[in-house]
């Protein structure tokens, strides 16, 4: 696994290519399980994701307690990464974001699946999360290990899962994986939208998408030639 230093510049850039690609604005953030420690994971302190650097980065513990106090002011949400890292260890990163074209489909009866062959990184279902069903009215947002647990639980062994009325997480095996699945997830969504309205849409078949998954992580469809593309659009003169 990546080194400290690495992962942390990693994470910082990863903010970077987020914002710059459109998938997070004001709000949203990225998470990366800490190299060393499985039992713990970084998070930058809470400020806009197009201005991270490596000096933002923080550490918590999986009940997201920072490490070090005081702390700068930390992302409310940040139950959420402490859910997803405890539940599936499988994981190195985690984004939360409110794209846009995916929020329609948090509040609606039709699904977000791939239609795209890039987006089967996305998997075979997006399911939706709805804090309300457990947590009665709330402002919708995850704010404690509770939240952050239901969260993960209704993600289950999936790599999106969406927040009714909020938006989403995407997790991945990699911090360069989860970057650019919640990119083509994004993309996707919003090329689906403009599907819907020609007409019945052919999704990806389970075989399809099980073999875009293969692709997706092998050399064939290289995660570390698309991290190149996209960090070479944003400005890191000052990461």
């Amino acid at each position: 696994m990546a080194d400290l230093e690495t992962t942390i510049r990693d994470l910082a850039i990863a903010n970077r290519i987020l914002a710059r690609e459109g998938v997070v604005d004001a709000y949203g953030h990225v998470a990366v399980r800490h190299p060393d420690r499985p039992d713990r994971y970084l998070l930058a302190r809470s400020r806009s994701p197009e201005r991270v650097t490596r000096a933002d980065v923080l550490e918590y513990t999986l009940a997201s307690e920072a490490i070090v106090k005081p702390t700068p002011k930390p992302y409310t949400e940040r139950f959420i990464h402490g859910g997803v890292f405890e539940a599936r260890p499988d994981l190195a990163a985690c984004v939360h974001n409110h794209a846009y074209t995916v929020l329609p489909f948090t509040v609606s009866k039709t699904p977000l699946r791939p239609i795209w062959h890039t987006a089967s990184g996305m998997g075979h279902l997006a399911p939706v999360w709805d804090i309300r069903e457990k947590f009665g009215d709330t402002n919708l947002l995850v704010v404690n290990v509770d939240h952050g647990r239901d969260l993960a639980r209704a993600l289950g062994n999936n790599i999106v899962a969406l927040m009714r009325g909020h938006g989403c997480i995407v997790v991945g095996r990699t911090l360069q994986a989860a970057v650019i699945t919640a990119i083509n997830t994004m993309l996707n969504a919003q090329m689906l939208l403009a599907a819907l309205q020609l007409g019945p849409v052919t999704y990806l078949s389970p075989g399809e998408v099980e073999k875009g998954l293969e692709m997706y992580y092998s050399p064939i469809m290289s995660t570390e030639r698309a991290w190149e593309y996209y960090s070479s659009r944003c400005d890191l003169s000052d990461i």
